[in-house]
């Protein structure tokens, strides 16, 4: 039965994107960036909006806090290092091996309990290096499987299925669904599967902000504050060193963020504005400089965030452009030139 507290599910459509980055080279526009931005006020109404906020789209890792809440409410035994990890998309450094491989410990299970797809790790340097010492694709160090060995060890403490956990009707995806659409504020619109196995659920960017929000404003005791205070104090747990959304962590006081792929981005800050953003094409050149742009316009002190601004273009070995969000996403009383 539908809860009449949800809003419908969002629409699955051909999503009306705009423009929202530039490629600039020489003062020209070489290139454009189409996706849709979703900004809102601390008490949750939309202060920005561009393109289509409203229609279905895939979250991928950026759901990862709400599944996290999900797990914690259920009864995960997790914090700090280690909860911040389960909601990783990790680089595979050794540390994120083996905080993976505790989790794993602490269920009395192994690598081989693990349904997640092999691969090699996600950071190129520590993949080159893998690659070198003759290791292939392991589960292991596929960078969802903080987050699968999570699963695996609530699913051992509840009594449920260890074999089929990433099947949509298993009694974690189920309560994971249910807890989507609760911080959402809306019906589910499509149910796949994410690269990595487990199931993925199809949200608006609206909704997406929205849960952020309310995982980031959560009181002391709650499980979503324990999940937003553990990602806070570990960005790198959940990523890797260097990575932007940990950096743009550090540099911003009490900002939730989280990155998923195919240009997807939320955060959100402790008074509850959050930003929510969607690149069509999916590139990462753009989410950063994009992310940026819509936090400033949430009311981010621009100087927090001039380093996450847009990449440099060169030619002839020297800066002659950049990547720049649209004057669209400027804050308020910014001319459009500044």
């Amino acid at each position: 039965m539908r809860s009449p507290l949800l809003a419908d599910a969002p629409a699955i459509r051909e999503p009306h994107h705009a423009p929202v980055a530039h490629l600039m080279r020489g003062g020209v526009i070489e290139g454009v960036h189409y996706g849709s931005v979703v900004v809102l006020d601390s008490g949750g109404g939309v202060r920005s909006g561009i393109g289509d906020i409203e229609a279905a789209c895939y979250p991928r890792s950026a759901l990862k806090p709400v599944q996290a809440v999900a797990m914690v409410r259920a009864g995960l035994p997790l914090d700090g290092v280690l909860l911040s990890l389960a909601m990783g998309s990790h680089s595979g450094e050794q540390h994120h091996l083996a905080g993976t491989r505790l989790i794993l410990e602490l269920a009395g299970l192994t690598e081989d309990d693990l349904r997640n797809v092999p691969d090699l790790p996600y950071a190129p340097a520590v993949r080159d290096a893998w690659v070198r010492e003759g290791r292939g694709p392991s589960r292991l160090a596929q960078n969802c499987s903080g987050k699968h060995a999570a699963m695996l060890y609530l699913c051992k403490l509840s009594g449920w299925p260890l074999e089929t956990y990433l099947d949509a009707d298993h009694p974690l995806q189920r309560m994971i669904a249910g807890v989507v659409e609760e911080l959402t504020g809306q019906h589910i619109a499509n149910v796949t599967v994410d690269g990595c196995g487990s199931p993925l659920f199809a949200v608006s960017l609206h909704g997406l902000a929205r849960a952020c929000a309310r995982i980031a404003t959560a009181a002391p005791g709650t499980a979503e504050h324990r999940v937003a205070n553990a990602l806070r104090v570990h960005p790198e747990m959940a990523s890797g060193t260097g990575r932007d959304t940990a950096e743009l962590m550090r540099a911003v006081p009490g900002l939730l963020a989280k990155d998923g792929f195919e240009g997807v981005q939320v955060a959100a800050l402790t008074d509850g504005r959050a930003i929510a953003v969607k690149i069509a094409d999916g590139a990462d050149r753009a989410r950063v400089a994009v992310t940026a742009a819509a936090l400033a316009r949430a009311g981010v002190e621009p100087r927090l965030l001039a380093k996450f601004a847009g990449e440099p273009v060169t030619g002839g070995g020297r800066t002659v452009g950049g990547v720049r969000a649209v004057a669209a996403l400027k804050p308020p009383g910014v001319p459009a030139g500044g």
